[in-house]
């Protein structure tokens, strides 16, 4: 089965007559109608039955129909993706991200990179730790940005930035005109927390070591439900600087006398060849 034969095909079904369908595919009626028929010999069966008006589909050509239209389908995209490959310099470049790192520094870096490279194309995945080791030793990612903690034999590591956590509340919330937050403010207001976050322990065990404890009324590994709580006033959540969006109607705040802090990493496997677009992209994600 030929390419042209699927064309041709479908050509008939849209305009359902020979003629016209073999004007429209700039080809002679002679080798549109010797296509098909090569194709019905193909297949086992006619796949038009001719009339007056035109020709319509048999119940074979009916069958065969969806299936070497989704044929043609795949077969333009992937001709389109391999120019789009070619001619962008192997991009789009894929990228993990953990699911606790923060989306201002990413979105900044990969806006400046495609002012530098418009034709770029960028594919952010968000995933779990685990999830994203794996994608990148499998090839599926280029770059992994992370605050994981990896063996240097087996990745590549860049530091890329390092940031504190914040304490975040609503904007009409009795902390939000403090200077700082102390851990027994904390302790004695609502928390949002969030099970996934590398700083919990350290957090819970700092508080523990000064009488302290925290209480988490709700809890969720989605920052974004995290901030739209602390926003209706339902709590406080500390997060990384760079997970806190921008706008009047949140407040971040430093937690007094301690300070937590994380460095944030790009990763790339050791035995996976680096893309020059890579190292461009780092060099953004760590200004």
């Amino acid at each position: 089965m030929e390419m042209n034969q699927i064309r041709y095909f479908l050509a008939v079904c849209e305009h359902r007559n020979f003629t016209q369908a073999a004007q429209a595919s700039f080809v002679s009626q002679p080798s549109l109608t010797a296509a098909i028929k090569k194709l019905e010999d193909e297949l086992g069966g006619p796949l038009f039955l001719r009339d007056r008006s035109g020709c319509q589909l048999t119940a074979l050509g009916q069958l065969v129909r969806p299936r070497l239209d989704r044929v043609q389908r795949e077969t333009l995209e992937a001709k389109a993706e391999a120019v789009r490959h070619i001619r962008l310099d192997r991009v789009p470049l894929n990228v993990g991200v953990g699911e606790t790192v923060g989306q201002r520094k990413i979105s900044e870096a990969v806006e400046r990179y495609r002012h530098r490279l418009p034709e770029a194309e960028i594919e952010l995945i968000v995933e779990t730790e685990d999830a994203l080791l794996q994608g990148l030793r499998e090839g599926r990612f280029d770059i992994v940005v992370s605050v994981a903690d990896v063996p240097s034999d087996l990745y590549r590591v860049d530091p890329l930035y390092s940031e504190s956590y914040r304490v975040v509340v609503a904007a009409d919330h009795a902390l939000s005109q403090s200077a700082a937050v102390s851990l027994e403010q904390l302790a004695n207001i609502n928390m949002l927390d969030r099970p996934n976050c590398e700083m919990r322990e350290a957090l819970h065990k700092t508080c523990a070591e000064h009488g302290q404890s925290l209480y988490a009324i709700y809890r969720s590994n989605r920052v974004d439900w995290l901030l739209e709580l602390a926003r209706n006033g339902s709590g406080a959540v500390i997060l990384p600087a760079t997970a806190i969006p921008k706008g009047d109607d949140l407040v971040s705040l430093p937690i007094e006398g301690v300070e937590f802090t994380r460095q944030v990493v790009g990763l790339r496997y050791r035995h996976q060849p680096t893309r020059r677009e890579a190292d461009e992209l780092l060099r953004e994600l760590a200004l």
